[in-house]
């Protein structure tokens, strides 16, 4: 018997080596498939969970501009509230400036405060040293807060008017009955005439004012347009009452906003009588819900896709490119709503 080794024909080994070529691609294709069409949900190696688009890394969303609510604190009581006061926590001041500066180097140009009520917290000054190292030492291009205005004195606009660009009240009604069944008061003192009283600050400081307005039950019928007219804001916001489950409806809600809550006929009735104020910016639920990066008083991102705020971990933990992907940010709708505009007072060219 003969013990030599076989000789294989040239057949043979061509049919071999591109056997063997062949099962390489197929490992390497199947491992790729995997990856990138979520195989491995429920990991957070590659990507998926059902709440994650597959091109988010790359395209990861840039935050350009962010709604931080530090504070969930505040003197009213909205009844319409979406960001109740659940909890009492605020950061600390040095820990809230390195998650800003966090967002500086993701590419934020634009940092608005809010609450909750930002001047509650220290008379004001924790919102005013962060608008202070939002345009000085981060020199972001705009730095906004939207407040309720009962808080503001005209000290804080000698300190730190010189850091902010817009100052955002919240003004529902020009009717103080009005006002008092939403629960836009403090005691006794005029909500209207702390605005007009806020509007001459803002001028004299040279801040740019900016006018919100929840549309609800108790306004959808009053008409505006002479008192917007008159104070003239750069820009007024007009938002259709928007529930949030555990805010303002459901079991856990702080509120009960379903009696505010107006139909889609009667915001635009709202926003027709109104047609001719050109400063106004209207935004419908469907535009409001996901369109905003919001973080919360743990900087944490808030997505409200499923009708909730369910939030992502801090930017603080696992930082900003890793938190963002959890945040239901609709970059599309944002732009279509007008989120970016020219949000600099240095570019308005304001008449002061």
């Amino acid at each position: 018997m003969d013990f030599s080794p076989a000789v294989s024909s040239p057949r043979l080994l061509l049919r071999r080596f591109i056997s063997t070529i062949y099962c390489i691609f197929e490992i390497a294709f199947s491992k790729l498939t995997y990856w990138t069409t979520g195989a491995c949900k429920g990991t957070n190696s590659f990507v998926a969970g059902d709440k994650l688009d597959q091109n988010k890394d790359q395209n990861p969303t840039i935050p350009t501009s962010v709604n931080y609510h530090f504070t969930r604190k505040c003197n009213y009581r909205c009844g319409f509230c979406f960001h109740t006061a659940k909890t009492s926590f605020v950061l600390p001041l040095e820990e809230a400036k390195t998650g800003l500066k966090l967002l500086k180097e993701s590419g934020m140009e634009k940092i608005n405060f809010s609450g909750g009520e930002p001047f509650l917290h220290n008379k004001g000054e924790f919102v005013g040293k962060l608008v202070q190292y939002c345009k000085q030492d981060l020199q972001l291009p705009s730095v906004s807060i939207v407040s309720n205005g009962s808080m503001i004195k005209e000290e804080w606009f000698q300190k730190y008017g010189i850091y902010l660009d817009i100052l955002a009240i919240s003004c529902d009604s020009f009717d103080e009955a009005t006002n008092q069944l939403i629960g836009r008061t403090q005691g006794r003192k005029s909500h209207i005439d702390n605005l007009f009283k806020i509007c001459s600050w803002c001028k004299e400081y040279k801040v740019a004012l900016k006018i919100n307005s929840v549309i609800n039950i108790f306004n959808y019928d009053e008409d505006m347009t002479q008192q917007i007219n008159l104070i003239n804001p750069v820009r007024w916001k007009v938002f259709q009452c928007l529930l949030i489950d555990g805010e303002n409806a459901g079991e856990t809600a702080l509120r009960e906003a379903e009696r505010f809550v107006i139909s889609d006929q009667q915001f635009q009735e709202f926003l027709d009588r109104h047609s001719s104020v050109s400063c106004l910016v209207p935004e419908s639920n469907e535009k409001m819900r996901n369109s905003y990066l919001i973080l919360d008083e743990y900087m944490r991102f808030l997505d409200c896709r499923e009708g909730r705020k369910d939030p992502s971990k801090s930017i603080l933990d696992v930082g900003v490119k890793e938190a963002i992907r959890f945040s239901g940010f609709d970059e599309k709708m944002f732009l279509k709503r007008g989120g970016k505009y020219v949000w600099s007072k240095a570019d308005m060219k304001l008449e002061w």
